[in-house]
């Protein structure tokens, strides 16, 4: 196939494995990059999904330890603290003129990305999703949605329009937006108070929004005041709406990691909400706090 119809995704776990299986569906070449293992179950057995949105279905995908062609895109859906570490996968070399498309939590690494590949193809990416891999190549998407907000500061237009009509070609509902501080700011001003909190108290969201209310709602001033300071709109009551509205069973993402053991993304979540707050001269002492407490509890 073409080079304009492969996409790489780099780290196919519930988020990444779950866009390699849909845009494979969708008849797109897809190549994930994993380590030897994940990539040999891969190549035996494609990913399974189990998706109350996309049905039930398993897509034959290629997989292999380092991206050794060019393609159109390399998503990087690893976890921020894998980071460093995964992008030897992806020689700069090798990936030439192809879109960087980053959906990790967080706000710092869109920079540690233009220090490694061409600037003007990094395209910050936020996802909306609730995916979780249960086992290598196997899937299961929770949520009722799948939304990809695409940016990238000096990216070429017409690359994002592709991008996106790719992705909504895939089933999943891909929008080009303009202001890339204001997407990543958008999704960390509701991330830091949903991930701190319910990591903190061990508690789903309905139970840390009525139990621990009042740390919510400062929460939520502080992490909108920050993003203000950095150029970036907010709205805490729209914020506050948004939580109150969620499942109360929901949990977060580093919720979970903890629960099953495994690194968190704390520094790139609330380390670097306090880096920013650092640096505009913002008062953060509830999310210091937070931060404070989980480090100390070995988190």
């Amino acid at each position: 196939m073409a080079i304009e119809n492969t996409v790489a995704v780099l780290g196919p776990g519930g988020t990444g494995g779950l866009l390699a299986a849909l845009l494979s569906r969708s008849g797109r070449r897809v190549v994930c990059l994993a380590g030897e293992s994940t990539a040999e179950t891969l190549r035996r057995d494609g990913i399974t999904v189990r998706s109350a949105q996309f049905g039930d279905f398993t897509a034959a995908v290629e997989a292999d330890t380092e991206l050794r062609e060019p393609v159109a895109a390399c998503l990087v859906t690893v976890k921020h603290n894998a980071l460093d570490a995964a992008l030897t996968r992806v020689p700069p070399a090798v990936l030439g003129d192809a879109l960087v498309v980053p959906l990790l939590n967080g706000v710092e690494h869109p920079a540690a990305l233009r220090a490694r590949y061409r600037p003007d193809r990094v395209a910050p990416a936020v996802i909306r999703v609730e995916s979780t891999r249960i086992a290598p190549g196997v899937i299961e998407h929770g949520s009722p949605f799948t939304e990809v907000d695409l940016a990238g500061d000096g990216v070429p237009a017409a690359r994002l329009d592709a991008l996106a009509a790719t992705l909504t070609a895939a089933g999943v509902t891909g929008r080009v937006v303009g202001d890339e501080t204001a997407a990543l700011w958008a999704k960390m001003a509701f991330l830091v108070p949903f991930a701190l909190l319910t990591t903190r108290y061990g508690l789903p969201l309905g139970e840390v929004r009525t139990r621990h209310r009042d740390e919510l709602e400062t929460l939520v001033a502080e992490t909108a005041t920050v993003s203000l300071a950095c150029g970036a709109p907010a709205d805490p009551a729209r914020a506050l709406a948004r939580y109150d509205a969620f499942p109360p069973g929901a949990k977060s993402s580093m919720q979970r990691d903890a629960e099953a053991g495994r690194p968190l993304e704390l520094d790139a979540i609330g380390g670097a909400l306090l880096r920013a707050a650092e640096r505009n001269g913002v008062f953060v002492p509830v999310a210091a706090r937070l931060v404070r407490e989980l480090r100390e509890a070995g988190r």
